[in-house]
């Protein structure tokens, strides 16, 4: 660091020091303002009794707050709820000099957690430093994710008790320092018009630094321990959660970004395709096809956590996937593909954009994600009425804002009438309820006689595994995943055997893939049993049935359904049609939020932060993995894809 940057670096990191203090202080200062004895006089007492009953019983016994969503914040905020009318009780029949004791005692306790959680933040971040050389970003975020596998690896690498010990030690001394302090502002009976506008101003101040600082400023030079000096942790962690991104520049092995896209370039070259342009940042291609493009309508349903592992044809002996079984038997069924990531948000990601897993949340999860160039884009070009069909309320997950800005109709739950919905939970109603919407809808867009592309995204299959009684031999009550499963399978078969009725179902084309497995945990970080998924492609008069043993990645599925169409279309996208790219160039990407896993030729290349790079032989059995040297060519490889991905996301260059 230069001498000039260290003052400058104590500036910028004080700004942001000054709006964190100010959140950090805001309970207590509304604690301070809001304190008041109205709420103590008899008359009083009975109302505010009544109101903690009827929240209470709210809480309890009604899903005004959905634990399904947050189980461990709903049982922390219902205790804290429970223990506010407590005390609450006991204030009510004290002394007013008892007042002032429980006040006080209440005033330390917060503090002193206020005080332990500080200290453990300071602490935190020293370490995260010391492993990353940065302050807190997405990494830190995605530790709250993994918090089993997180906590693991600190009790294995710290002294985490006597680290604890030394927190609570240090916080208890600070409390006993401005105790004195403390007890003045207990007993201080300032007038509430004067503690308002004291509590106002300083409000008033939090609220204006808010939104006057901003987060580039610390990124003042280009000697980034100077920039992550001039930052805040909790500031930036506040960003990261915000943004959801991780810099793939800062924390990955990468090459230069002319090479990276020479060798994309080269990798994404096939019979089919010519680029538009010379530009070596640049993957645009025109895809033309030998054939008659055909008109077919599209249905994309996109089935929850539908693990490879739960269908008989991969050795499944539960019988949980019976039609799903069948029909795998006379469709174009996909035996060795693999989802890119561990949620729906990844899922619906690579099945709409065909873009690599970039570390930190999906694209859908961002800002700024219309008008990206993505499979629905493709289609209203085409002259489709492009639709996305959800069957619980299309705001969870940013769903309704990613997919209603890149041109698609959202359609959810809120479009099913009260008297049409057979079961319904947290997530959405149940499944069939779900496609006998898309029927309904189906049939409407044949009515206005335009081809149509319609994806559906299922709930059923997701805890707590509820769904109606009477549909399938396992009971509701058990709430088991085979249930689930098998009730999804139940629902997709009833839609079908409905579809068939109807006069669109000869030219349409129905896919049928998961968004992402069941569960991924494993003895190794990225075990490709844990992203192993089938994919059925349905269609009698247009589709010959056959099986598909190629390694295709999620991201292929788009333009493989555009290349059974015989669509000519300009595309961005990584992924390819397994029918006329390259064997040679066949990869799979899978992920977590930080691990991004490149599988090629039975060999696992995954890269990690900072700037780590290992190779594994995969064991497509167990999920196990043994590492092994690694392979330059390969590497590059895997860097490029990731890469370039990135720097088109970064650059503001993947649009429609």
């Amino acid at each position: 660091m230069h001498l000039w940057q260290y003052p400058v670096s104590i500036f910028v990191g004080l700004l942001y020091d000054i709006v964190v203090a100010l959140f950090v202080a805001m309970p207590f200062i509304l604690y301070i303002w809001l304190q008041n004895d109205f709420i103590y006089r008899k008359k009083v007492i009975p109302i505010v009794i009544a109101i903690f009953i009827v929240v209470i019983g709210l809480l309890l016994f009604s899903n005004i707050v959905p634990k399904e969503f947050n189980e461990l914040f709903f049982k922390l905020f219902t205790g804290y709820v429970i223990l506010r009318f407590i005390i609450y009780l006991i204030m009510a029949f004290v002394s007013q000099k008892n007042k002032y004791i429980i006040r006080l005692v209440l005033m330390y306790l917060m503090l002193l957690i206020a005080f332990i959680a500080i200290v453990f933040n300071a602490v935190s971040e020293w370490f995260f430093w010391e492993e990353f050389s940065t302050r807190f970003n997405f990494i830190a975020v995605d530790y709250l994710i993994y918090t089993n596998e997180v906590i693991g690896n600190i009790k294995e690498s710290y002294p985490i008790n006597l680290i604890v010990i030394c927190i609570v030690i240090l916080a208890g001394t600070i409390l006993f320092l401005v105790r004195k302090q403390l007890f003045t502002w207990v007993h201080i009976c300032e007038s509430i018009l004067t503690r308002s506008w004291k509590a106002l101003s300083l409000l008033t101040v939090t609220a204006v630094l808010y939104f006057a600082v901003h987060e580039k400023w610390h990124h003042y030079s280009k000697n980034e321990y100077a920039n992550e000096l001039a930052g805040n942790g909790i500031y930036q962690f506040a960003v990261a959660f915000m943004n959801n991104d991780l810099d793939f520049y800062k924390f990955y092995k990468t090459i230069p970004d002319e090479e990276a896209f020479k060798i994309v370039r080269s990798q994404l070259a096939d019979s089919n395709s010519t680029f538009t342009s010379n530009d070596i940042f640049s993957i645009e291609r025109n895809i033309v096809s030998k054939q008659e493009e055909k008109k077919l309508n599209v249905v994309l349903i996109s089935v929850e956590s539908l693990s490879g592992d739960f269908m008989k044809h991969f050795g499944n002996n539960q019988n949980i996937t019976p039609y799903l079984d069948s029909l795998a038997d006379k469709s174009m069924f996909f035996t060795n593909l693999y989802a890119s990531g561990t949620r729906t948000v990844r899922g619906l990601e690579a099945l709409t954009l065909s873009l690599p897993p970039l570390p930190g949340q999906s694209i859908i999860k961002r800002p700024d994600n219309a008008k990206m160039f993505t499979i629905g884009s493709v289609f209203k070009r085409k002259g489709y009425i492009t639709q996305y069909i959800y069957g619980g309320y299309s705001y969870f997950d940013n769903m309704q804002a990613f997919f209603s800005g890149n041109g698609y109709e959202v359609i959810d739950r809120g479009a099913i009438k009260p008297a049409d919905i057979h079961y319904q939970n947290i997530w959405g109603v149940a499944d069939e309820d779900e496609f006998t919407l898309a029927i309904n809808t189906l049939d409407k867009n044949y009515a206005q006689q335009k081809p149509f592309f319609t994806h559906i995204m299922t709930v059923s299959n997701h805890r707590p595994f509820t769904y109606p009684d009477g549909r399938i031999d396992i009971p509701s009550s058990s709430q088991s995943r085979e249930g689930a499963v098998k009730y999804t399978d139940y629902c997709i078969n009833k839609f079908l055997k409905e579809s068939a009725l109807k006069p669109w179902f000869a030219n349409t084309v129905f896919i049928i893939v998961s968004d992402h497995c069941a569960g991924s945990a494993g003895s190794v970080q990225l075990p490709v049993t844990g992203y192993h998924i089938p994919m059925l492609i349905f269609s009698p008069a247009h589709i010959q049935s056959q099986i598909i043993p190629n390694l295709t990645a999620q991201i292929d599925i788009a333009p493989t359904v555009l290349g059974l169409l015989n669509f000519n279309y300009t595309s961005k996208f990584f992924g390819q049609d397994v029918f006329s790219s390259n064997q040679n160039n066949r990869r799979a990407y899978i992920s977590t939020y930080q691990g991004l896993g490149f599988l090629k030729n039975d060999q696992l290349i995954i890269q990690s932060p900072v700037r780590k790079i290992n190779q594994f032989v995969p064991n497509f059995k167990t999920g196990a993995a043994t590492i092994t040297a690694l392979n330059d060519t390969l590497s590059k490889l895997a860097i490029s894809f990731y890469q370039t991905a990135a720097w088109l996301i970064k650059n503001k260059k993947y649009t429609e």
